[in-house]
């Protein structure tokens, strides 16, 4: 386990054994017009961990030709007793992983490999910055409802479709902009004036949106040590993950 020290804070970084988990959908719902979440059920997930909202997972299905297909997303909620996992699956017009989601039926299989590891980031900062593209809205909504009461977030999200938009259930007090496109994105946080006090800010989404967005921050006196900023995706590639650190 690593741990990066900032005052009194630790972020720690814990790794996992790195394990495939057969599963079974056990029930879908298509929360918004873009968004589906389906629930796996299966023994494999008794002992399944995910310690931060930051996790991935790499979902891996059989396409139509019978060619795995392996995609990386953000563990929902995982409930070891009743032995489940939600996935929340962001549907594009095209795309394997969309395509499986829109089809998924209680009773496929699928299988689930990691997460390889957690990075804790701990609750007590002053504030919170969260910002992302639909891609991020997961694990967004995920930190939100583990952040305690009265905690001070800001929240900026893409999304395309006003329709997908929604209210998030959380303890913490929460100011949410939304907006519809990367620059609008950038814009907004560039408008932002930071809170007092010691924060930290996460965001992921776009590459060609999440560079920027990286320096941007510093640029606002965001230090490295403060901040966790992942390209989800990129324009024109398949199966893209990149962290942006220094």
């Amino acid at each position: 386990m690593e741990t990066t020290l900032k005052g009194e804070r630790r972020i720690q970084r814990v790794r996992h054994e790195l394990r495939r988990r057969e599963v079974t959908v056990a029930q879908v719902e298509q929360v918004s017009p873009g968004f589906v979440r389906v629930t796996f059920g299966g023994d494999d997930l008794a002992d399944f961990v995910s310690l931060s909202f930051d996790d991935h997972v790499k979902f891996m299905f059989a396409d139509p030709a019978g060619e795995v297909v392996r995609r990386d997303y953000t563990p929902l909620q995982h409930d070891a007793a009743a032995r489940t996992l939600s996935i929340e699956f962001a549907l594009h017009e095209r795309g394997a992983a969309s395509d499986w989601a829109r089809a998924a039926q209680v009773g496929q299989l699928a299988a689930i490999g990691g997460p390889r590891g957690s990075m804790i980031i701990p609750l007590d900062y002053d504030w919170h910055l969260l910002v992302g593209d639909s891609s991020a809205l997961p694990a967004i909504q995920r930190r939100l409802w583990e952040l305690p009461a009265g905690a001070r977030t800001i929240a900026v999200i893409q999304v395309d479709d006003a329709a997908d938009r929604r209210d998030f259930a959380s303890a913490a007090n929460v100011d949410v902009s939304w907006v519809r496109s990367g620059d609008e994105l950038l814009a907004a946080v560039r408008a932002l004036q930071l809170p007092a006090g010691s924060g930290f800010a996460w965001g992921a989404g776009e590459t060609g949106v999440m560079r920027p967005l990286r320096e941007l921050l510093k640029g606002k006196g965001v230090a490295g040590v403060d901040m966790r900023i992942a390209a989800y995706w990129k324009h024109g590639a398949a199966d893209f993950h990149e962290r942006l650190d220094d």
